[in-house]
C-alpha cells in the first residue's frame, strides 16, 4: 500500500511454538568504557544494550576479544539518535494500545537490534519485504538471532520521516493496526536505519514468550 511522499508499508504476522525469551538489560550510555574486574565483551554489550559483534567491530585494537583485561578502555558505539527514534515509536504505539485498554508493550532491546538489522537489511539489498534474501523470514531472523518466542509479527515501513508519521501511516492501515493492538504480542523491538539518500526504513517486531 503506497502512501505520499512515497511512503511503504507491509505486515505479516504469525504464531510459532517455541519457549521464553531473554530479559531485556538495563540500558547504558554509549562513549568509552573501562573494563571492571569479572567482565567480559558480553557482559558490556548487555550493559549498553548493543550486539557483541557490533561491540567487537567498534575495538579493532582488542586482539582477542575473549581476554580483555581490567582497566582497558572499550569504545562503545553511540547509536542514542536512532534509539531515540525507535524508543518514541515504541512511545506512540503503548499510547494508542493504553488510550484502547490494551496492556503496553515491553521494549526488548534484544529485539530492536533485530530489527534494525532488518531495515539495514533492506537498505543494503535493495527490498522491501518480509522475507529477506539475507535472513529469511521474520521468525527465522529472530531465531536466529537467539529469541525465543510462542508468537511473532512484523510491521515494515520506508519513506516516513518521522516516528509520529510511520505511526500514523501503521494505524491507519488494518493489517498493520492489528499488529499494533493486538492483545496476544507482550514485547516489542523497533528498528530504524537511513539510506545514503536520506530515507528511513522502519521495522516493528512483536513476540509473546
Amino acid at each position: 500500500m503506497k502512501f505520499i511522499r512515497k511512503t511503504v508499508l507491509a505486515v505479516v504476522i504469525a504464531a510459532i511454538a517455541s519457549l521464553g525469551v531473554p530479559a531485556s538489560a538495563k540500558d547504558g550510555a554509549a562513549g568509552t568504557h573501562t573494563v571492571a574486574a569479572g567482565e567480559s565483551m558480553w557482559k558490556i554489550a548487555v550493559r549498553y544494550q548493543i550486539g557483541v559483534s557490533e561491540l567487537i567491530a567498534a575495538n579493532p585494537q582488542v586482539k582477542n576479544p575473549a581476554l580483555i583485561l581490567v582497566g582497558q578502555k572499550i569504545n562503545v558505539p553511540n547509536i542514542d539518535d536512532v534509539k531515540a527514534l525507535e524508543q518514541k515509536v515504541a512511545d506512540l504505539v503503548n499510547k494508542n494500545r493504553i488510550s484502547a485498554g490494551l496492556a503496553p508493550l515491553k521494549m526488548n532491546w534484544e529485539l530492536s537490534r533485530v530489527a534494525r538489522y532488518k531495515s539495514q537489511d533492506m537498505i543494503d539489498k535493495k527490498y522491501f519485504a518480509h522475507q529477506s534474501p539475507t535472513y529469511g523470514s521474520p521468525f527465522v531472523m529472530m531465531e536466529s538471532f537467539g529469541l525465543k518466542f510462542s508468537a511473532a509479527g512484523e510491521n515494515i515501513a520506508y519513506g516516513q520521516r518521522t516516528p509520529a508519521e510511520v505511526m500514523q501511516g501503521w494505524m491507519d492501515s488494518p493489517g498493520h493496526r492489528a499488529n499494533i493492538m493486538s492483545n496476544i504480542y507482550t514485547q516489542i523491538g523497533v528498528g530504524a536505519a537511513k539510506a545514503s539518500n536520506g530515507t528511513l526504513y522502519w521495522t516493528q517486531m512483536f513476540i509473546k514468550g
